[in-house]
């Protein structure tokens, strides 16, 4: 008689009748064997003796109740007994003794898909796509076995639809109101977004991270005129100022940028000395900030007559922004063409720079520069004094009313489908 290990090789080479009759052998040598009740039981499940397949796996609960494998075959004889709730419970079962088992989650998704409960199913079939593309797996033909392709296909399919539908539902209101037409160019963000579609290229410099808005005029740096509120913006620079001078002495309201020392490490370096990048958040992550507001009323007034891109969550970000002396902020991208920067320079020291798109750009105190930052950019301070500039985020101008509430209707139901992912149990 062959041992298992010796039957386990003849099932990775293909040769599947000699593995299930060699483990049918050892079987009967040891009935309590995890393994060969397993592929006893896979054998049952393919011919479709649901009744031996289940007393075979349910044995080999029996002999080790902790055996992810066993949870897994469960879990697929149940799916054929069609008795998905307890097969998705199986999955689970499974996952829990080893969270990495990406195709125990993929069974887990089509168990939930056919017991009726759509929505945690595109949750567990995204979480099952992305934990498997991490590992290198599912990324094409070639890195998914044959068996697996079917249910790989369904798990995209399902997840573009479902999200493609929910995305739908939520934008129906404002296609009641602004009609069809208004949302064209939203239908092709989405389709870019879904990798439908290539994304338009008329700079190759400009790659946005997240999201890719077509027909907006690609410029590293956007043209003034196109923002008639900077002229009384920037003629609010002296009070702005003030209200930031009374500030800076005082840690209140202020704090990192990067929320780590490895983000620091990432992404900032110093001449000098330690790098320190710092802010006096007015919003950050769409979230206001009231404190630095009350500090500086006339400043929180300014910002609130302007086009901020509010997102629930994500934006704006608004900050009076420290780079200490000597401080780089090393090149980095943006996440969509949707939302443009705009700085307005409050201190501003010799040898201090912002550079996007490889375009040089030396601030000036009082004169506003709004950049798309899905464009490389980086910035420095390379004098012996501390440089701020005030940062904040407004809508391209190139977006109608319509298009700026269905970016942040669907950017924050993305926000809301990605949190729910990383969840997944």
């Amino acid at each position: 008689m062959i041992s298992a290990e010796e039957a386990q090789l003849l099932l990775h080479q293909g040769r599947v009748a000699e593995a299930e009759r060699a483990f049918a052998a050892i079987l009967e040598k040891e009935p309590n064997n995890v393994q060969a009740l397993n592929v006893m039981a896979l054998r049952s499940l393919r011919t479709q003796d649901l009744k031996t397949a289940l007393s075979h796996i349910e044995h080999a609960l029996r002999m080790d109740a902790k055996h992810p494998l066993t949870l897994y075959n469960r879990g697929r004889i149940l799916e054929a007994a069609e008795r998905y709730v307890e097969a998705a419970a199986s999955q689970r079962a499974a996952l829990k003794l080893a969270p990495n088992f990406h195709a125990a989650r993929l069974y887990l998704a089509r168990a939930l898909d056919l017991a009726g409960q759509r929505h945690h199913a595109i949750v567990a079939y995204a979480r099952a796509l992305e934990d498997a593309q991490k590992d290198g797996r599912w990324l094409n033909q070639a890195t998914t076995p044959p068996a697996f392709r079917p249910i790989v296909e369904t798990a995209v399919r399902e997840v573009k639809l479902g999200r493609r539908a929910a995305i739908e539902e939520l934008l129906r209101p404002l296609v009641a109101e602004f009609g069809r037409a208004s949302m064209t160019r939203i239908d092709r963000s989405l389709r870019i977004y879904f990798k439908e579609e290539t994304p338009p290229v008329s700079d190759p410099r400009q790659r946005p991270t997240f999201l890719h808005f077509p027909d907006i005029p690609a410029n590293a740096y956007v043209d003034l005129k196109l923002f008639p509120w900077i002229d009384s913006l920037e003629a609010k620079t002296g009070e702005i100022r003030e209200e930031l001078l009374s500030l800076l002495p005082t840690a209140a309201g202020r704090e990192p940028v990067f929320g780590s020392a490895a983000l620091e490490a990432e992404h900032l370096r110093g001449l000098d000395h330690a790098p320190s990048w710092n802010g006096y958040y007015f919003y950050r992550h769409g979230e206001r900030r009231p404190d630095n507001c009350d500090r500086c009323p006339r400043t929180a007034a300014a910002l609130e007559a302007l086009p901020l891109c509010k997102v629930r969550e994500h934006g704006p970000e608004v900050l009076f922004s420290v780079f200490t002396p000597g401080t780089h902020l090393l090149p980095h991208r943006g996440v969509t063409n949707t939302r443009l920067v705009a700085h307005l320079p409050l201190m501003v020291p010799d040898d201090c720079s912002l550079v996007v798109g490889g375009e040089e750009h030396r601030w000036r105190e009082g004169k506003i520069v709004v950049f798309d930052d899905t464009y490389e950019h980086e910035a420095w301070n390379r004098s012996t004094k501390t440089r701020v500039v005030l940062i904040f985020d407004v809508w391209s101008p190139y977006l109608s009313a319509a298009e700026r509430s269905a970016l942040g209707i669907l950017i924050g139901n993305i926000s809301d489908f990605r949190h729910e992912v990383e969840a997944a149990d």
